[in-house]
């Protein structure tokens, strides 16, 4: 076992402050940020060019059990009223996790164009913040969610029938094998690319179930010049064992080396620290409603429901101290609307 992996190992099983932790997380990124700046040119071109041999996600079942096998009563404690399990965006100082989620979905929305009336598909939906945002702003517009994860069906249709919208359907489907013979004019997705392994694949998918003339959104994290494989493989990449199994961090331009038949008509970015603010009101709502979320992490987890205490925490600990390295420079999120040819 490495040092590293002997660190990471040491702070998931015992107490530490967070001054330590952070520390310990602060000199690891710092040491990915100089290995990512060492890489030699041509390293985004041939990671494109890498993704064709692979499938389009890599084990959807391990990613889904990793985020999801807890209760959706977790991430209600946790998250924002959204249930917005993405960056949210912070244009204020005091903006709070509730209007962060707010900004951003209408930041998405706008970036995506969508409109009322649009026939809609979102590949990737989560526990639906964005997909009950769209039912709710565009109340003509047909809504398909598409999600792995039954749960989280579920939830969605629960809170689409409280709300009275008769404008959602949702979908289980894992991307590998999903298909529709529907054809929509504006086709979104949230941070469901980076579990995806294989971008030229998906994205020829993604190009059959789009009409002529719409147009295809995405939201992705991102590191601003290298993209890079988890390895779940090895032990000192915790978040790819625990959280992140057959991930990937893309770089901003990625996309531009995969589009394919898809023209690249305008790219934003936000700052890291948008994603460090998101993950520090996380640890916020976590640490505030510890005595509600222990039954939940023990019918989960069992015996190990501590161990697990521990490794969510540093996970929301880890995504600040990524995201806000170099001042949010380094990492941070990558817009992208993109047309067929």
């Amino acid at each position: 076992m490495s040092l590293v992996a002997a660190a990471v190992s040491a702070a998931e099983r015992m107490p530490l402050p967070d001054s330590v932790m952070r520390a310990g997380i602060a000199a690891l990124v710092g040491r990915t940020a100089r290995r990512l700046r060492s890489m030699p040119e041509g390293t985004e071109r041939a990671f494109a060019e890498a993704m064709r041999s692979h499938p389009i996600a890599l084990f959807p079942v391990d990613a889904n059990a990793q985020h999801y096998e807890v209760p959706p009563g977790f991430f209600e404690k946790v998250l924002g009223p959204r249930l917005k399990y993405s960056c949210g965006l912070y244009p204020e100082p005091g903006t709070t996790l509730a209007q962060a989620e707010e900004f951003a979905l209408e930041e998405t929305a706008g970036h995506a164009d969508l409109a009322d009336g649009q026939d809609i598909l979102e590949l990737g939906c989560g526990w639906g913040s964005f997909t009950l945002w769209m039912a709710e702003r565009f109340p003509a517009a047909r809504i398909t969610a598409v999600s792995n994860s039954h749960p989280q069906r579920e939830h969605i249709e629960v809170q689409a029938a409280r709300r009275g919208l008769l404008n959602v359907e949702v979908i289980t489907a894992d991307m590998n094998r999903f298909a529709t013979g529907r054809c929509f004019d504006r086709i979104v997705s949230v941070e469901m690319f980076e579990h995806m392994s294989n971008w030229p694949q998906l994205l020829a998918n993604i190009q059959r179930w789009l009409r002529p003339d719409g147009r295809l959104f995405l939201h992705v994290f991102s590191h601003q010049a290298t993209p890079y494989r988890f390895d779940h493989t090895d032990k000192a990449d915790w978040i790819a064992q625990h959280f992140f199994t057959g991930g990937i961090m893309p770089s901003h331009n990625l996309i531009r080396h995969v589009a394919g038949s898809f023209a690249l008509e305008a790219d934003w970015r936000w700052s890291g620290t948008h994603y460090k603010r998101t993950a520090l009101h996380w640890i916020e709502r976590f640490d505030a409603h510890a005595e509600a979320i222990e039954p939940l992490l023990r019918a989960t987890y069992g015996a190990d429901w501590q161990l697990w205490r521990r490794r969510w925490r540093l996970f929301f600990l880890a995504t600040a101290g990524l995201f806000g390295a170099n001042g949010g420079r380094e990492w941070g999120v990558s817009h992208y609307r993109l047309r067929p040819l």
